[in-house]
């Protein structure tokens, strides 16, 4: 039997879109296009969802905030190898940097870091968190042994983060002089783990705001940030959990405000019933569940010929 045969059962009538790869299956590569020396900013906005009333922490705040041209487009030319011992700022209360930046207590100080989040493997850098807590508020650490071990921790840095500055507002106009709190977010390297973070906090935080512009905003600021194929699917999967958040909220919010119920709604139709259905336009000799499964694909695995 023929290779084309084995691959269809039908090889007279039918032929295959595209070669086939004998590998272990494997996701699609994520492409994030760099940043480029002519297109415009990214536009930053605080998301809607961010300060609702569902939300824990009250980041109301973070609205009146200016984010525009906040996103440098002329990184290319302007990085210097040296930087990447620095921190950078990705957002006005949010930096990303490595540990020999979190060491830097004149850095620490100049900038106003309230706060360094630690993203390491193991119950390491404590040289660099007894320094911190010199200066700083508040000192937090956060484990993960592995890459995938973040996806379970996205949403605690984003809260431990917003927690933060929300604090630091309201304890300093409390006092009269309102300052904003800012976070430095780190791992050994500044390029991995915490850029992961950051890039996470920004789809979480930001309107519209997916995981190819969080790391293209993570590599304008930060150009030696290292995503690895890894850490893309990571921030995909964390997107889809996030859309999937939002659509439930949004269907509690709606049922909440809706001013009429249907509780004698009909059952659901079964493929008997699509099948009978008269109004249903098929092509000639097709089943109507591969019509279902199938119609309206961009891409299928077979023509015919």
């Amino acid at each position: 039997m023929s290779e084309k045969s084995a691959m269809s059962d039908s090889a007279a009538s039918h032929k295959r879109h595209q070669d086939y790869s004998y590998r272990l299956p494997t996701p699609p590569r994520i492409l994030v296009p760099p940043p480029s020396l002519t297109a415009d900013n990214l536009e930053l906005n605080i998301g809607k969802g961010t300060f609702s009333p569902d939300h824990e922490v009250d980041t109301s705040f973070l609205k009146d905030l200016d984010l525009a041209n906040i996103v440098q487009n002329n990184t290319l030319l302007e990085w210097a190898y040296e930087r990447r011992r620095q921190a950078q700022m990705i957002l006005p209360w949010l930096y990303l940097g490595p540990l020999t930046a979190a060491k830097d207590k004149e850095f620490l100080v100049r900038e106003g870091i309230t706060m360094v989040l630690a993203i390491r493997a193991q119950q390491n850098m404590n040289g660099a968190l007894n320094i911190a807590k010199e200066v700083c508020y508040e000192v937090a650490t956060v484990e993960s042994t592995t890459y995938y071990a973040l996806v379970g921790q996205f949403s605690r840095t984003t809260k431990m983060i917003n927690q933060h500055i929300a604090k630091v507002r309201h304890t300093t106009a409390a006092a009269g002089e309102m300052r904003m709190g800012k976070v430095l977010v780190f791992c050994e390297s500044g390029n991995e783990r915490s850029a992961a973070v950051v890039a996470a906090y920004l789809m979480e935080m930001l309107e519209d705001f997916d995981y190819v512009k969080a790391m293209q905003v993570c590599q304008a600021q930060r150009f030696c940030v290292n995503f690895e194929d890894s850490i893309k699917n990571i921030l995909k999967a964390q997107w889809d959990i996030l859309l999937a958040q939002r659509s439930v909220a949004t269907s509690r919010s709606d049922s909440i405000h809706s001013i009429s119920f249907s509780y004698g709604g009909k059952p659901k139709r079964t493929i008997e019933d699509t099948r009978d259905d008269e109004d249903m336009e098929m092509s000639d000799d097709v089943d109507p569940t591969d019509e279902l499964r199938f119609s309206g694909r961009a891409n299928t695995p077979f023509r015919d010929q």
